[in-house]
């Protein structure tokens, strides 16, 4: 086992089938593939060189949600009798976004062939610029297999007082004229124009979702939050013969589909554990997620990629 220095790729292999790291932009996965019958095939959206020279998270096949998934309605909210305000975080969008350990190096260690472990530290004090006011540390464990890609997600509360808290990955896939997914989900929440979510309820493509045929990428303008979700989900390119399964478990209860009209290369299919503006939504939790972690406490959960040919 080697520690990796905190500006470099690390390399994960398992026979034909390569994992790129990039610890330095925000705990990224950079690229999964695999070399099959002479050429490279991209489970993810791989990095471009751009994007790694610019360290861009959302130019990375996948990275972290932490300490909360998606938005919150103008960078404020109220918990525990404390108005919290992330306006001055240096987020460049309207409402807070996915939380502050996508735009900060965490560090490799425990590398080895097929396996590593990513580590981030958040102490407020000294990432004003990223502010969330509760100290945290995260982790992730990645396995590569023949046939899974496997991350193991853990946060624990280092603050004196309870901290909410919500996680999950956004990994985009690649997005042709022929790809489909395939989800059941129990409804979807209907957002404002800017995104932030109003209602669960029926919309066509939860039905298209759990066809037997799946829906084309290309159905509908989606930046949507879904409940209900079975904890599983297929990305297949029947054209090309192939498919990846994202499974997940508890509290990854909750899934994003990003599948945008306005840039039809795009796609995300994610595994989270909260709706957007969890903490300000007026609904059960087992509708909105999220959780509390109370000083010293750990949440800790799996998801995978599951690829198959044929």
């Amino acid at each position: 086992m080697s520690a990796a220095p905190s500006d470099s790729l690390v390399e994960l292999r398992h026979g034909a089938r390569r994992v790129l790291l990039a610890p330095h932009v925000g705990g990224a996965i950079a690229a999964f593939d695999e070399m099959r019958a002479g050429r490279a095939t991209d489970w993810l959206r791989p990095a471009t060189p751009a994007a790694l020279a610019a360290r861009d998270p959302l130019g990375m096949a996948s990275f972290p949600l932490l300490p909360y998934c998606n938005r919150i309605r103008d960078a404020r909210f109220g918990f525990e009798g404390e108005r919290i305000d992330l306006s001055g975080d240096g987020n460049a969008f309207a409402h807070a976004l996915h939380g502050n350990a996508w735009r900060l190096p965490w560090q490799a260690g425990d590398v080895s062939k097929s396996r590593a472990r990513l580590h981030f530290f958040h102490e407020p004090s000294r990432e004003a610029a990223r502010h969330w006011p509760f100290a945290y540390e995260a982790t992730q464990d990645i396995a590569l297999d023949a046939h899974t890609l496997t991350v193991t997600m853990s946060a624990r509360n280092l603050s004196d007082r309870p901290m909410p808290i919500g996680m999950g990955h956004h990994p985009y896939y690649p997005r042709t004229r022929n790809t489909r997914i395939h989800a059941r989900v129990g409804a979807m929440w209907h957002s404002t124009p800017d995104l932030l979510p109003t209602h669960a309820g029926p919309h066509p493509c939860v039905d298209a979702m759990a066809s037997q045929a799946g829906m084309s990428a290309d159905a509908f303008d989606l930046d949507n939050n879904f409940a209900g979700w079975s904890r599983t989900a297929t990305i297949a390119w029947p054209d090309e013969g192939r498919a990846i399964t994202l499974s997940a478990e508890a509290p990854f209860d909750h899934m994003v589909v990003y599948a945008p009209a306005s840039h039809p290369d795009l796609l995300c299919v994610e595994p989270v554990s909260n709706v957007a503006d969890w903490v300000n939504l007026d609904v059960g939790c087992a509708m909105k997620g999220g959780a509390v972690l109370q000083p010293g406490e750990s949440v800790t959960a799996t998801f995978a990629w599951t690829t198959r040919f044929g």
